[in-house]
């Protein structure tokens, strides 16, 4: 988790951030209109990146899928991502990027910890897509080995966009000298309502509201304060979580509510 999103953002719109109001003109309408995308395609997608001068950020388009520094190559990127086999013909399994866990960003050793210190940036998102098991008894009273999944649109309520923490590196190919420009979003434990969607990993996005967003990308914050951030669960009564249909990965509008006859009801969160 969280490697489905979506974004719908009318190039009306203008992205408030730092006692400033960002016009959308200078990105590309598509990147701003992405109801759902896989993660896994390592797409385009809006990022809010700060400046040199501290007050000042730019929203640009990020590839997702955090390019760590030490790849030299686009091969050697795709062998990252996707696995590959070697010459003796035994698979080394892919690494997955899309997400940083948020509690341990800073520690010794870590792909994110250079990122977490240096390269913090907002991800827009206007809510993304996650996957509650439910438990299935089979014909003989057993509890089947494969739990029935149920797909669930979270979003932030009464908000047509809202911010996610990530990390992003500037990653250079050693061969061409392309530049591309990757990120990993940041998670967190589950708050009472995503315990309940989320119910598999118990994780979520770590979502911020206005202020906090602000001071993520304040380039002058203390180790301390990041392990803080990083770890900021927002809100349970904020946010809200209905069932879509299964198949929404491939429909127009995928945000669409679509009911499940017998599926539990969520609890209503305190906080």
């Amino acid at each position: 988790m969280c490697y489905v999103n979506g974004v719908r953002v009318s190039m009306e719109t203008y992205i408030r951030y730092k006692e400033k109001l960002l016009e959308l003109k200078e990105i590309n309408a598509r990147i701003l209109n992405q109801p759902v995308k896989n993660g896994f395609e390592y797409v385009l997608w809006p990022v809010i990146k700060p400046m040199d001068d501290v007050n000042d950020f730019n929203l640009l388009a990020m590839e997702w899928g955090f390019i760590p520094g030490y790849l030299k190559d686009m091969e050697a990127v795709k062998r990252f991502r996707f696995g590959y086999k070697d010459a003796a013909g035994k698979f080394h399994a892919p690494y997955t990027t899309l997400n940083a866990v948020g509690e341990s960003l800073l520690d010794d050793g870590k792909m994110f910890r250079t990122a977490a210190k240096n390269n913090r940036c907002i991800i827009l998102s206007s809510g993304f897509y996650e996957y509650r098991h439910i438990k299935v008894m089979g014909k003989k009273g057993k509890e089947l080995k494969h739990p029935q999944k149920f797909p669930y649109f979270i979003s932030v309520k009464d908000k047509p966009y809202f911010f996610m923490a990530g990390i992003f590196n500037t990653w250079t190919d050693q061969s061409t000298g392309e530049t591309i420009d990757s990120f990993a979003i940041v998670t967190t434990k589950a708050n009472s309502l995503m315990q309940q969607v989320h119910n598999s990993k118990q994780r979520m996005p770590v979502i911020l509201p206005q202020a906090l967003a602000e001071e993520w990308t304040n380039k002058n914050l203390s180790e301390e304060r990041i392990k803080e951030l990083s770890s900021f669960q927002f809100p349970a009564n904020e946010i809200q979580a209905y069932t879509v249909a299964k198949d929404f990965l491939q429909i127009e509008n995928p945000e669409t509510r679509f009911d499940y006859e017998q599926l539990p009801e969520l609890l209503t969160p305190n906080s």
